[in-house]
């Protein structure tokens, strides 16, 4: 299962990071531009193509690498077809009835053709519900889910990153199941998101489109509905709903608010959480992080209520959904909360502001060198690389030196995708081949990456002007790098796994920190990321 979980993860990530770059350069030609508008916060054109990208990536991935299982089928197939319709809709701007058929064709193929129901329905009290009411409530569940999350994508990165939380809410609760087909299926969405938000953050170079935001709601809403399917896990349709977190709550709110008002609900309005925030005076960055904070809290809610009746958990959605409007409304009635004013923001002590000047040089520096040698050094520690790792790092060792040679303008893409991959197959191969019982070693390797980590965190705090600034994304795998070694009821043969998301943490945002640092130096990170595939591919065979 391990495996799995990890090649799903790392090949979806790879996939998407290596799709994004031609895919952004022929945006214009193809006509998939996001232009500006009325109801838009960015004044220029954006390709959207980052949900072609994250979405072929993740179906591709989880294709390869999802256990065999009757489900498998009829949900890639759906996943298609909404991603087929999303493309289309990027490209033409298809009206809402067009989208609302293929919607409802997936929904088809999904619910009639692979029996993929709601038949637990809340308050059923464990018997199935009839096929006259189970089916038309999937229709409309998995249709709502498909456009929450469409109309939750008003910010840079907003829309992927509540997603990523849920799938990741939805791999954890697969994984305590023992659902490893669910498990592998958001396994692999969650490397593709990867991949994307890094490009998808404030201030955004590429959009996911209605080709990402309809396949993201749509399959997280498939992945619910397994979640609640008796016959393969035991958690309630109630759950799903917090899972699903604030797009779908926002959905709901909104809408109704529209009906209220005597308006189409069908018909966009600035009333959304993300436009509520920025009224209230948060900057983008903030109200990113503010949402991201509360779907957080909806996901971990779903994790500690998962073994509550259904009146609980929708008691406690209730009054969490009541809380929060209530809060917006009370400060909308006081006027705008934040000063959008940088006074207080910046650094006042002369001695600070002089020691954080030396620091943005000197600790960059010192990631410079240690970087590289922590992972030249590396490269001897696994003491067994498998044949199919060796194979993989070969083909990409191939094309990083391929796009260095023949794509300079575009190399640093691919200097990050060998770095990304590389430093993933090193760590696991670590933690795989019993590094953790050579003591010495294993907590030198963990020293050095504890100091590595805290050269990021001081080069990050001071960083000067744009040479390296944090994100949202930043801080939700800062998040969980933190949370993930806390969860509970971790077996013996998954460990690895929450120990590895820390390390690649670590080492992604160092890469990132020295790719925006030494733009010059592009060339001698490249020279590292082809050693360490190189390197694991020679010891495939030794």
């Amino acid at each position: 299962m391990t495996s799995a979980v990890f090649f799903a993860f790392i090949t979806s990530l790879f996939l998407c990071m290596a799709l994004i770059p031609p895919l952004q350069l022929n945006a214009g030609r193809w006509r998939f531009m996001d232009q500006p508008g009325e109801r838009k916060v960015h004044a220029n054109p954006i390709p959207r193509i980052g949900g072609i990208a994250f979405g072929s990536a993740a179906l591709l991935s989880v294709f390869f690498w999802v256990p065999q299982d009757p489900v498998v089928a009829p949900v890639l197939l759906s996943a298609l077809v909404i991603l087929g319709f999303g493309i289309w809709d990027d490209r033409a701007g298809l009206n809402y009835k067009i989208k609302l058929v293929g919607q409802l064709i997936a929904v088809f193929v999904v619910a009639v053709i692979g029996g993929i129901r709601l038949d637990q329905l809340p308050f059923l009290y464990e018997q199935d519900a009839p096929l006259w009411l189970s089916l038309p409530v999937t229709v409309l569940f998995l249709v709502g889910a498909a456009n929450a999350v469409n109309l939750s994508d008003g910010l840079d990165g907003l829309a992927g990153g509540l997603a990523f939380l849920s799938f990741a809410g939805i791999a954890y609760l697969s994984y305590l199941s023992d659902d490893v087909t669910v498990l592998v299926l958001a396994s692999g969405f969650l490397g593709g998101l990867l991949g994307f938000l890094r490009y998808n953050t404030y201030p955004a170079r590429i959009f996911m489109g209605d080709a990402g935001s309809q396949l993201l709601g749509f399959f997280m809403g498939v992945l619910v509905i397994l979640l609640s399917d008796p016959s393969r896990d035991p958690f309630t349709p109630t759950v799903g709903l917090l899972v699903l977190g604030l797009p779908f709550l926002d959905t709901i709110a909104v809408m109704g608010h529209r009906l209220a008002k005597g308006r189409s609900p069908f018909i966009g309005d600035r009333n959304h959480v993300h436009h509520k925030l920025l009224a209230l005076g948060f900057s983008h960055y903030e109200a990113v992080i503010v949402i991201y904070a509360i779907q957080a809290v909806m996901v971990g809610l779903a994790y500690l209520l998962r073994w509550q009746s259904d009146v609980m958990i929708l008691s406690m959605y209730v009054s969490f959904a009541a809380g929060m409007f209530a809060l917006f409304f009370a400060t909308e009635r006081g006027g705008t909360l934040l000063s959008s004013s940088a006074e207080g923001r910046v650094l006042v002590d002369t001695k600070l502001a002089r020691a954080g000047l030396w620091l943005s040089d000197m600790a960059p520096r010192f990631l410079a060198v240690v970087v590289p040698l922590f992972l030249v050094v590396n490269v001897f520690l696994p003491g067994r690389v498998p044949i199919d790792v060796g194979y993989a790092a070969i083909s990409l060792f191939v094309v990083v030196l391929l796009g260095l040679w023949l794509l300079p303008r575009h190399r640093s893409h691919f200097v990050r995708g060998g770095l990304y991959v590389g430093s993933a197959f090193l760590m696991y191969m670590g933690e795989q081949s019993g590094l953790p019982d050579i003591r010495p070693i294993y907590v030198t390797q963990n020293s050095v990456l504890a100091i590595i980590a805290i050269l990021v965190l001081l080069s990050m705090r001071f960083s000067r002007g744009n040479r390296f600034q944090t994100t949202p994304l930043d801080y939700l795998m800062v998040f969980f790098a933190l949370i993930v070694p806390l969860l509970p009821e971790m077996r013996a043969d998954m460990p690895t796994l929450s120990v590895l998301a820390g390390k690649l943490i670590i080492l992604y945002f160092a890469f990132e920190l020295l790719l925006h640092t030494f733009v010059d130096r592009v060339q001698q990170l490249g020279a590292v990321s082809l050693w360490v595939l190189f390197g694991l591919g020679v010891r495939a065979w030794l």
